[in-house]
């Protein structure tokens, strides 16, 4: 049996890190958790890994990243939702260290969905794969 890779990618801190600071996202927070005082009318994309598998022998990570994008309203949240969306769909060939991501594909365009947290939200959804190699 083989032992579990050693250098399995934190693909969450890499998508965070494509995301933050771009110009297409201005005054957006990007991050892993919400930030403090958040209440759902804020300009945020939150980044989280939902599932995905890792193929050993091809040191191949493919994970499902969900964007769950907030504005403070529905078009704002949906013109942040397409604006993050663009920028990972265009990063196939990004090196991270020892991570490159090779390929990007939607799993699940964009949706408007209510959140029950946060009853003023204007709140997306969408899910990408990406598939990151190590070497």
């Amino acid at each position: 049996m083989n032992a579990p890779p050693s250098t399995f990618p934190d693909v969450e801190a890499i998508v965070v890190d494509l995301l933050r600071n771009r110009p297409e996202l201005a005054g957006a927070a990007v991050d892993e958790s919400p930030p403090p005082g958040f209440n759902g009318t804020q300009r945020v994309v939150l980044v989280s890994r939902r599932g995905g598998a890792w193929v050993d022998d091809l040191h191949l990570d493919q994970p499902l990243i969900e964007l769950e994008v907030y504005g403070p309203d529905k078009t704002a949240a949906h013109v942040l939702t397409n604006a993050a969306r663009s920028v990972l769909l265009r990063s196939r060939g990004t090196a991270f260290g020892v991570s490159h991501i090779t390929d990007v594909s939607e799993a699940d365009g964009p949706r408007w969905q209510p959140d029950y947290v946060y009853p003023a939200a204007n709140r997306y959804l969408c899910v990408l794969r990406l598939s990151v190699r190590t070497v």
